[in-house]
């Protein structure tokens, strides 16, 4: 976590803010206490977004919508005013790293069995999503903290509020005009397509391939953007050293077509 700038507020709503925890395509992301001294994580949207009325009604509907997700296995929506001059959305904070950290920086791939209890976390936190209408859109390994009770999805629902910017074509998200992030993207967002859950199915997909492997199943980030999308839509995953059921379990999900991956009921039946 970072001290708080000179730009940066020190209160929003009714919550005072800590420190700046990180940054994102939406905007900034700040650590935060509410007035009765509970820990929240606030986003403040970016002021070019909070200025693009198409951004505020779909940010309005996301985060309606995201009230209704719950918190067992995500971060709970706790408060939002979407018609502020800067619009923000506070979630409870979650205490524990990513789930990129802890592959990438700490630990290294994780063994067979934490990969098959992360695959079960996750599949309920989808079934959780999906079931108050939201696609994730952006599952990946710094959207998963790791904690003692099992792993917590957070920024479910944002991306799609981004996207009706990008679809506006105004050139606001031209540094990302795919929303998403390359490696850990579906071959229907790459082409442009309709996004349904089962573009979440497959993120889930390279999401457990990086855990058991370190690595991305499609390439490195020093591959470049291009590389890595079109590898999605045209090339088959790269899992040597997944073994057995959980390579099973995986390519299931990396299916190219949306319709051979297994629903989410599925997966959370398989690892029960």
């Amino acid at each position: 976590m970072d001290s708080l700038g000179p730009d940066d507020p020190r209160r929003v709503g009714s919550y005072q803010l800590l420190g700046r925890l990180g940054e994102g395509g939406m905007g900034r992301v700040y650590l935060a206490r509410s007035e009765r001294g509970r820990t929240a994580a606030v986003k403040l949207v970016k002021a070019e977004l909070a200025r693009e009325p198409e951004f505020r009604r779909r940010f309005t509907q996301e985060i309606t919508a995201a009230r209704l997700v719950g918190g067992e296995w995500t971060a709970p929506v706790l408060d939002a005013d979407t018609h502020a001059a800067t619009p923000w959305v506070a979630t409870g904070y979650v205490a524990g790293p990513s789930l990129h950290e802890v592959v990438a920086r700490d630990f290294g791939p994780l063994p067979d069995a934490s990969v098959r209890a992360l695959a079960g976390g996750l599949a309920r936190a989808l079934q959780a999503i999906h079931a108050a209408g939201l696609v994730h859109r952006d599952l990946k390994p710094s959207n998963i903290l790791v904690t003692i009770d099992g792993p917590r999805v957070i920024d479910f629902g944002i991306a799609r509020a981004l996207d009706s910017v990008t679809a506006a074509g105004d050139g606001l998200t031209r540094t990302g005009a795919v929303i998403g992030s390359p490696g850990f993207m579906s071959p229907e967002q790459v082409r442009g397509e309709r996004v349904t859950a089962a573009s979440d199915v497959f993120c889930l997909g390279t999401v457990l391939a990086f855990a058991a492997t370190g690595r991305m199943p499609f390439g490195t980030e020093d591959s470049g953007a291009h590389a890595l999308m079109f590898r999605i839509a045209a090339e088959e995953p790269e899992l040597s050293g997944i073994e057995g059921e959980l390579r099973t379990l995986v390519e299931r999900c990396l299916a190219k077509e949306p319709t051979a991956r297994p629903q989410v009921a599925e997966l959370v039946a398989l690892t029960e």
